[in-house]
């Protein structure tokens, strides 16, 4: 098929040469048998695991040197696309000389990157980063045969990013870490999304569960209850809601200044409580009795003002006479 019987001629152009190179000739092609592990005195791990995604499936085979843990040899068998050889080729490639928890730290992302001609230029279409996400999976599958341990014990099963290996936790805490509102904003400290995009939002080219959109708004809204929450039941007049500074603020003037007042043959009612600019709250009261008429009422407003920052523990409190 000659590349403009294709649906775009340039379809070639979006994959490195690395890939294309390893696609017709994988340097890690083939298998090992018990026999073979015992000729090298090491363990034999096979590995196997298919994506849903795409339909590929990869095996891998490890040679596992069991004084060191280090994997001598390594060997993969494919089933699909070009670019699930090529990665598979590379994965394979990369876990060589490395003890098993090494290899298990080794991410599709570096599969990608490790296939790529130039830095900045992705090796394939980012539609294709799922092929590569199989690297990771079956890598985690041999470690924990090896390691003898239910590989879903190692694997978080929450994964919203497929391509970049991204967990659901993984994103809500950088959420509230970063106080994250958008896709855009989330993508400074993650990459989850860049890639196929289509953990972003619905109509990407595979349906999800779940949506990054969807998570940043859940989250945000969690975010916000709690903050609502502290408020309700913090004693900390400045965060307090509005209705429970109010009712604070009448206990303070019910319990240390009316009797003062009343001493005197006045009294204060509560107006009108408002937040204004700074978190500042404008207290508006007015006097009643001896007080609407005496030569001391300014002295009296000092007083009251200052009760209430003393008592409440703010000054962010400002009293006004109407």
């Amino acid at each position: 098929m000659a590349k403009t019987d294709l649906i775009t001629g340039n379809v070639w152009e979006q994959y490195s040469n690395k890939v294309i190179e390893r696609m017709n000739s994988p340097k890690f092609l083939g298998e090992f048998s018990e026999e073979d592990a015992k000729k090298r005195d090491a363990k034999l791990v096979v590995a196997d695991f298919g994506s849903e995604a795409c339909g590929d499936a990869v095996r891998l085979y490890w040679l596992v040197d069991i004084k060191t843990d280090k994997i001598i040899d390594a060997r993969f068998k494919s089933f699909g696309c070009g670019t699930a050889i090529a990665s598979s080729d590379m994965m394979t490639e990369l876990t060589l000389n490395k003890t098993v928890d090494e290899a298990m730290q080794i991410t599709n992302l570096d599969v990608e990157k490790a296939l790529r001609d130039k830095p900045d230029t992705p090796a394939f279409p980012p539609q294709k980063m799922h092929c590569s996400v199989m690297a990771y999976d079956v890598i985690i599958e041999a470690g924990a045969k090896y390691k003898g341990v239910d590989a879903n014990q190692i694997k978080n099963n929450e994964i919203v990013c497929e391509c970049a290996r991204v967990t659901r936790k993984e994103i809500e805490d950088i959420i509230k870490e970063h106080n994250v509102k958008t896709v855009e904003e989330l993508q400074q400290y993650t990459d989850a999304g860049t890639y196929c995009k289509s953990c972003v939002k619905p109509g990407g080219h595979e349906e999800r569960s779940v949506y990054l959109v969807d998570i940043i708004e859940e989250t945000n809204k969690k975010i916000k209850q709690g903050e609502i929450l502290s408020k309700i039941v913090t004693n900390v007049f400045d965060d307090m809601t509005l209705l429970n500074k109010i009712k604070s603020i009448e206990k303070v003037l019910k319990e240390k200044v009316s009797y003062i007042l009343e001493a005197d043959g006045g009294s204060v009612e509560l107006v009108d409580v408002k937040e204004v600019e700074d978190n500042e709250v404008e207290v508006l009261i007015e006097y009643k009795g001896a007080c609407s008429t005496c030569n001391a009422a300014v002295l009296t407003l000092y007083m009251i003002e200052e009760t209430l920052k003393k008592e409440l523990e703010t000054d962010k409190i400002r009293v006004v006479q109407i």
